[in-house]
């Protein structure tokens, strides 16, 4: 699916848009809910995005907010193609709604910055690796998914064959590169793909070694990420153990983690010294 059509790109645009057309025609949710007659949770929840719109109410939100006929048929086509079923969607009975919408976000970016300070990225995971973290650290009840997850996990990187790739920039504690996961063997493979990923024209691996000390990066992995279309601003992506959620429209905060990106990328070895050390590490561990 080419990037433009994230139906969770589109579905977060048309909930801007109403926002945005309701705060130019000076209602309030409440005044919203009076006016058409509904309730004020319906209201809250079509502009949270928790709940889909239908075309009817659709037309009705926008007719109150006096937007215009041409302006209307074009938020309506955007709700039709927002609700088209992408591949993701066939995994939504095993994930959360939190990871449902970062790989609708990802399938759309045009720039993913990841910090990481606990494990190797998904996107940049070899299929052991990603079976071994998955099938020792997933909810007791989703034991029989192991599989499934595993293959979204590998699905998830199709992003990298696409003929137009995201430009990826990581940045990794030394301890991600260094705990083996699933042993010698399989964390040596994993570091010899991190290699050949690197060099790749659109990735960046970057590690923040021990001896950079207390950093910014101890306050947790995060992710941002950047979408082409100007009219998308970017999405922050929190992960904590036991948590995971997506923080959307909070620029502020975006431009504080991008600047303690920027900070963890000049404390790191930059990509030719994390070259060295990947490749250091594997050799320690092929005579293990």
């Amino acid at each position: 699916m080419p990037a433009a059509n994230s139906p969770t790109v589109r579905q977060r645009r048309l909930r801007v848009e109403l926002r945005k057309a309701r705060d130019e025609a000076a209602l309030t949710q409440e005044q919203v809910a009076e006016n058409l007659d509904w309730s004020l949770s319906k209201v809250i929840r079509i502009e949270s995005g928790s709940v889909g719109v239908s075309t009817t109410d659709l037309k009705a939100l926008l007719s109150l907010y006096g937007v215009s006929t041409e302006r209307i048929a074009e938020l309506v086509e955007l709700a039709r193609l927002a609700r088209e079923r992408a591949w993701w969607s066939g995994y939504r009975k095993v994930i959360s709604q939190q990871y449902y919408d970062l790989i609708g976000y990802e399938s759309a970016a045009g720039i993913i910055r990841q910090y990481e300070n606990l494990v190797i990225p998904g996107m940049l995971e070899t299929q052991e690796y990603a079976r071994e973290y998955i099938a020792n650290l997933i909810d007791p009840e989703l034991t029989g998914n192991v599989d499934t997850l595993v293959e979204l996990r590998m699905r998830r990187q199709d992003i990298l064959e696409r003929a137009d790739p995201p430009l990826l920039f990581y940045v990794l504690d030394e301890s991600v590169v260094r705990r083996q996961v699933g042993g010698p063997r399989v964390m040596r493979n994993q570091l010899r793909h991190l290699i050949e990923l690197a060099n790749r024209p659109n990735v960046t691996i970057e590690v923040v070694p021990f001896t950079a000390g207390v950093n910014p990066g101890l306050n947790g992995s995060f992710t941002i990420l950047e979408f082409p279309s100007p009219e998308d601003d970017d999405v922050l992506h929190l992960e904590n153990p036991g948590s995971i959620r997506v923080t959307r429209d909070l620029q502020d905060a975006i431009v504080s983690y991008r600047e303690t990106f920027e900070a963890l990328r000049k404390l790191s070895l930059h990509p030719e010294g994390t070259a060295v050390l990947l490749n250091q590490i594997a050799e320690e561990l092929s005579s293990d």
